[in-house]
């Protein structure tokens, strides 16, 4: 076994918008759409790493950033007093209880007979550990966002997972649902391989539908994917 596969997490292993709006329906389902608190939540994401990826703050764990966010989307919804601080922090661990899509464990269970797995993820290595025990995904090892202190798409995320399993960029596929991962991945020497999960942001998705270009592999689902990549590991 020398070849290692990591993942995208949020939308690629995972549906985070129906485990979001799962625990927002449970806690404040009476006082908002879960869905759409869910998209908002989640719309903070990237502007939250972004302040990082440029310099504006030191690197501070998605944790704390969705905490952030949490509270930026009970102002936006009005919601701040609906909520006390215990509640906050219970909600804030929807992020660690997402169902994995129904491809998902199988598929990983059948490239892990060939392959080293590891989250490739702007999650923390603490989300990551709790969220692949509510989603079953049978992880060698978390790399990542953590490791690198830094965000995606950096090069140093990438990168700092590659050296973590003693690999070289181009002994390690990075898969994802999303092509801004992969163009991202393929500048820093990895090999790549796309899947689309046409839900992820619901009905009306418009964006990652197919391959935007020719990645190293294209599969259907994880299962397909595990396929395709079996006879190619040394």
């Amino acid at each position: 076994m020398k070849q290692a596969l990591i993942f995208d997490v949020f939308g690629t292993c995972v549906d985070w918008r129906t485990g979001v709006a799962n625990e927002v329906r449970r806690m404040l389902g009476k006082h908002t759409d879960p869905l759409l608190f869910a998209d908002y939540w989640r719309g903070r994401y990237d502007p939250a790493m972004e302040r990082v990826r440029s310099g504006g703050r030191g690197y501070i764990r998605l944790d704390i950033l969705h905490r952030e966010n949490l509270e930026e989307s009970l102002d936006h919804f009005g919601l701040a007093d609906r909520l006390n601080e215990e509640e906050k922090s219970e909600l804030n661990h929807a992020w660690e209880k997402l169902p994995s899509w129904p491809d998902v464990s199988p598929g990983l269970q059948k490239m892990r007979e060939q392959y080293l797995l590891g989250p490739c993820s702007n999650g923390s290595i603490a989300l990551m550990s709790r969220l692949a025990r509510f989603a079953g995904l049978p992880w060698d090892a978390i790399v990542g966002a953590e490791i690198a202190q830094d965000y995606k798409p950096k090069p140093e995320v990438y990168l700092a997972s590659c050296e973590s399993f003693n690999l070289k960029p181009s002994e390690v596929i990075m898969v994802a649902a999303h092509n801004s991962d992969l163009f991202a991945a393929r500048d820093a020497g990895l090999k790549t391989a796309f899947l689309p999960r046409p839900t992820e942001h619901g009905a009306g998705q418009t964006i990652d539908l197919a391959a935007e270009s020719d990645w190293d592999f294209v599969a259907t689902d994880f299962l397909d994917l595990a396929e395709k990549l079996g006879g190619t590991s040394a």
